[in-house]
């Protein structure tokens, strides 16, 4: 990536040579356009909201910025990104969405994240720190900034306007109000999960700003509480990509001698699905962990993996999530040990387990979604 102050090597993580998405895209560049053209440039603290793979954090290094993010892999990516570019970590100071904020903020850089409900909740968060002489600057792209993430912006900080368009990218320029009334911020949202849902029918869930459908429950998540399976007795079972912990709950419901994982690389989702489990005091054991997928479980230690695997990553679309949930289960089974499966039937997953699995069994199918389980062997 090219900047005004010189050109960086950055990648995603974790790194894949047949991945040609680029860890930065021209919102990113524009930001930092913007801001060398300023003068003075950044002084004071500066915060870095949902920078994706550290382009803007490793850029702007030597301001010694705070990156906020709820990505644990876009957080291991800036990590990489700075050692790569030989600066060193402690140069940029790394906090998660759940951690608390700077107590004041003098510049503040927002990457424009997919989630209009993530960007409300952390603006809120962030608000107080923020006073009449603060640098406020979002950054998008133009498919990705809309009348109400105009809207937000001036709702909790103050008048905003837009830039001109540059190579399909935009900047949001705000300009602060400390007398203006803030709403209340409205997360983490709870609600009773509906009946037909097995053992959560009545259930509290919990959801943090940012979680997949942290609203209501999604379609596909609703067929697999349909048809989990019946297993009982102790068991070692991982929810893959937790999101708000509903599957995984559900499971340690009906069978009360499970020890259930919960994780996924959102701080936002572990935050919730240790918030929904504790809500409807299961009995039994539960461990919460943000990572990357299966890594750090030990190989051959698991009996059933639960996994609604997500098929974007922020605007594209892709396979390679799913791929690496599969491969990871497949290492984390013991012999016997099964994944079960949700998604969308045209996704063509049974091709993917069967060719990694050696076989794959259809449980249930709609129209729209299949339950698949595969088996190590």
């Amino acid at each position: 990536m090219t900047t005004p102050w010189g050109e960086l090597t950055l990648a995603r993580h974790p790194e894949d040579p047949r991945d040609r998405l680029r860890a930065w895209d021209a919102s990113d560049e524009y930001l930092l356009r913007h801001l060398a053209e300023r003068t003075p440039g950044p002084s004071g603290t500066v915060v870095v909201l949902g920078d994706r793979w550290g382009a803007l954090a490793t850029a702007l290094a030597p301001h010694r910025p705070v990156q906020i993010t709820d990505s644990f892999l876009g957080q291991e990516a800036t990590r990489r990104n700075l050692a790569r570019n030989g600066v060193e970590t402690g140069a940029v100071r790394l906090l998660t969405t759940q951690d608390a904020p700077p107590e004041r903020i003098d510049v503040l850089l927002v990457r424009v994240p997919k989630s209009l409900a993530l960007l409300e909740d952390q603006l809120l968060r962030l608000a107080p720190a923020v006073h009449a002489d603060t640098v406020v600057v979002g950054t998008g792209m133009v498919k990705e900034i809309h009348t109400s993430t105009l809207a937000l912006f001036e709702r909790v900080l103050g008048p905003t306007r837009t830039s001109l368009a540059e190579r399909k990218a935009r900047l949001i320029l705000c300009t602060p109000d400390p007398a203006l009334e803030r709403p209340a911020n409205p997360w983490p949202y709870a609600y009773a999960l509906p009946e037909g849902t097995g053992a959560v029918a009545g259930r509290r869930v919990v959801n943090h700003a940012g979680v997949f459908c942290a609203d209501r429950l999604d379609i596909g998540t609703r067929f697999l509480l349909e048809h989990l399976p019946d297993g009982r007795g102790a068991q070692r079972v991982v929810d893959l990509g937790c999101g708000n912990g509903v599957v995984g709950t559900a499971l340690a419901l009906a069978n009360p001698q499970a020890e259930v994982l919960f994780t996924d690389e959102s701080f936002q989702a572990v935050a919730s699905a240790e918030a929904t489990y504790r809500a409807n005091g299961v009995p039994g054991h539960a461990e919460f962990r943000v990572g990357d997928g299966l890594d750090g479980v030990p190989s051959g230690s698991v009996d059933l993996v639960l996994n609604n695997p997500p098929f974007h990553s922020h605007q594209a679309t892709t396979d390679a999530t799913a791929w690496r949930m599969f491969t990871g289960a497949r290492r984390a089974l013991r012999p016997g040990g099964a994944l079960w499966v949700v998604g969308n039937r045209h996704l063509g997953y049974h091709v993917k387990l069967r060719r990694l699995f050696g076989n794959c069994r259809l449980v249930a199918g709609s129209p729209k979604f299949v339950v698949l389980s595969a088996v190590r062997r």
